[in-house]
């Protein structure tokens, strides 16, 4: 397979996101034209298969940089300001500077966390990027948003900082296991219905990209989702205005994800299927025949690519599981005034942007999308 090149700039800088089988060799020569003191730190989620990472280690030995290696565990709970710390803590042990290089391998924890960890030493290093799970490879790997959580709110720390380069490995992608696999194509089905008609028309045809069955065609969806993200993100990085629609699902889905993981365990669902439902969820609060048209439609494409359509929780938590979604929708970022933000999307390709003020009609849409077992 030939590789896939997307070039964008951001504040006059060029940014690349590079699709290859073979990744290796293209952060070797990456590595080899930047001004650089010769450090790498290399910071990867303990996950990722074994073999995938000793091939990256063992090509970055050849480019006589001196080499830090540091194993994480890319869990929700562990993108924290202790863990934060102790990767600051470990460049500055090592006397890393400013023209050190940073390369995080894993999913959007470890994205997110070396990122903001990049960005902060010495007001920022070169920071390149190995997405490893098909959330992060179509959405959380390009845009710059970095971040950690605290105090219980998702991504409450955090600001925008974009790697020089972004590396997709068609190998990685071989690797990931189904439901991680599956749970990145709710950030496809998001982009296709906010802003390009293209995805949609895509995954209503093609067969076998639930199945990882033809590489041409995914590579094609991949890079098309990621385009689209850049259209939305390229011209507003600090979201104050065009890039709020590429939140759409994510004001219920970070409430459904923090309640889910209070009540019933760490990581139940996926971010990907979060945003499936999220997505679902301000649909449904919306009015009028054509977002009953893209309901049935978004809720046709999640069945299709093995996503939830409904938060299937035990009756005795249900009560508590509500309450808990509700109280999060407040504390959405994306807030301005008293009531929080939503991203109205009733045809495809048109979002946006609205203003919850319709308590009664919030309360039934949490009410509809779960579902007691």
């Amino acid at each position: 397979m030939s590789t896939n090149i997307i070039s964008y700039v951001i504040d006059n800088e060029e940014n690349k996101v590079i699709y290859s089988k073979n990744i290796d060799d293209k952060i070797i020569k990456d590595i080899d034209q930047i001004k650089s003191d010769k450090k790498i730190l290399f910071i990867y989620d303990k996950n990722i298969s074994n073999k995938i990472i000793l091939e990256i280690k063992s090509k970055l030995k050849i480019t006589g940089h001196i080499l830090i290696f540091k194993e994480v565990e890319g869990k929700k709970n562990n993108k924290n300001l202790n863990n934060l710390l102790k990767l600051f803590n470990l460049l500055i042990k090592n006397k890393f500077t400013k023209n050190s290089v940073i390369i995080s391998c894993g999913g959007g924890v470890v994205g997110d966390m070396c990122g903001l960890l990049s960005s902060l030493y010495l007001r920022g290093t070169t920071y390149f990027h190995i997405p490893t799970t098909m959330t992060a490879i179509v959405d959380s790997c390009i845009g710059g948003k970095t971040g950690i959580n605290y105090k219980g709110i998702i991504n409450s720390m955090g600001n925008y900082y974009h790697p020089k380069r972004v590396y997709i490995s068609e190998k990685i992608i071989n690797d990931i296991p189904s439901r991680e696999y599956y749970s990145g194509f709710a950030e496809i089905i998001k982009c296709g219905l906010i802003g390009n008609k293209k995805i949609i028309k895509f995954l209503l045809r093609d067969k076998n990209l639930c199945k990882r069955l033809n590489s041409k065609n995914l590579a094609y969806i991949i890079l098309e989702t990621l385009k689209t993200k850049i259209n939305f993100f390229k011209n507003d990085i600090k979201e104050r205005n065009k890039r709020l629609n590429l939140n759409f699902g994510h004001t219920f889905a970070h409430s459904i994800e923090m309640a889910t993981d209070k009540f019933l365990k760490k990581d139940f669902l996926r971010h990907g299927e979060a945003v499936g439902l999220g997505m679902l969820c301000e649909i449904m609060l919306q009015k009028g025949k054509n977002s009953e048209t893209t309901y049935k439609l978004t809720k046709q494409l999640l069945s299709k690519y093995n996503l939830p359509t409904s938060l299937e929780i035990p009756s005795n938590l249900k009560k508590k599981i509500h309450s808990t979604i509700y109280e999060g929708i407040f504390l959405d970022k994306k807030k301005i005034n008293k009531n929080p933000r939503y991203i109205s999307v009733k045809k495809v390709g048109k979002s946006n942007i609205m203003e919850i003020n319709d308590f009664g009609a919030l309360n039934d849409v949490i009410f509809k999308i779960t579902k007691e077992i």
